[in-house]
């Protein structure tokens, strides 16, 4: 019988700069741009609500005050400090809320999500949301083979399952990705790759990813200007760099 494993807290990723976002971002954080008149992040905190998933930790770097009013907003809520967000990749943001991995959900605070049914705390094993595509992505693309995840490519290609910034760890993957971040964050030095990486290029061996699968309009992720100009016009009097 195949084991049901449960969702019980989420790491939210808040603290990077977001340079490609530029100027919007001058200013304000990724997370905390608003769409249709809510910021992104609230999108991503009301979606773990409706799943039962009050449980938060935000970490937070990059104009790390204007997060503050978060707490209050949403019991349960927490903030991490990543003092490491301007000078590592976004592994060191993991590595900070390393204690709280475990039967926990990952996300990124810089996407809106329009179905809050893609974060269904009951899962088997330890994986990610995607999205199966035939059209060429420059996206991470995963190739699966009876639901295991068989390999990754960094720079995507076409006809595979686009990984997407949703992922559910278990106890026991949890708490190896946590033994994974201390190992290559302070012994290993290895600090300006994604936490990503750890998993799924550092240490594939140890474990057994699988995906779950969701559909295109169900979430989207914003990494550019351009992209925000697309979904939100009314950004476009900043003008672009």
């Amino acid at each position: 019988m195949t084991q049901t494993n449960h969702v019980t807290r989420a790491i939210i990723m808040a603290a990077g700069t977001g340079n490609r976002m530029h100027p919007v971002t001058l200013h304000t954080p990724k997370p905390l741009i608003r769409i249709n008149g809510e910021r992104m992040i609230d999108s991503v905190i009301k979606a773990l609500h409706a799943n039962g998933i009050e449980d938060i930790y935000v970490v937070t770097g990059y104009l790390k005050e204007q997060f503050r009013d978060l707490p209050e907003q949403y019991p349960g809520l927490r903030l991490i400090e990543n003092p490491y967000y301007d000078t590592c990749n976004n592994i060191a943001s993991l590595y900070v809320a390393r204690e709280h991995l475990g039967d926990c959900m990952i996300l990124d605070g810089d996407q809106i999500v329009y179905n809050p049914r893609i974060l269904n705390p009951e899962f088997t094993l330890s994986g990610y949301s995607c999205v199966y595509t035939d059209e060429p992505t420059d996206e991470w693309l995963m190739e699966v083979k009876d639901g295991i995840v068989t390999s990754c490519s960094r720079t995507g290609g076409s006809h595979g399952w686009q990984l997407f910034s949703v992922s559910r760890w278990t106890k026991e993957d949890g708490m190896k990705l946590k033994a994974h971040l201390e190992e290559e964050f302070e012994i290993k030095k290895n600090r300006q790759i994604y936490w990503d990486d750890v998993a799924m290029f550092c240490h594939p061996e140890d474990y057994t990813l699988g995906i779950y699968p969701m559909n295109r309009e169900d979430l989207i992720e914003i990494d550019s200007f351009e992209e925000l100009t697309h979904i939100a016009p009314e950004y476009k009097s900043y003008g672009g760099e």
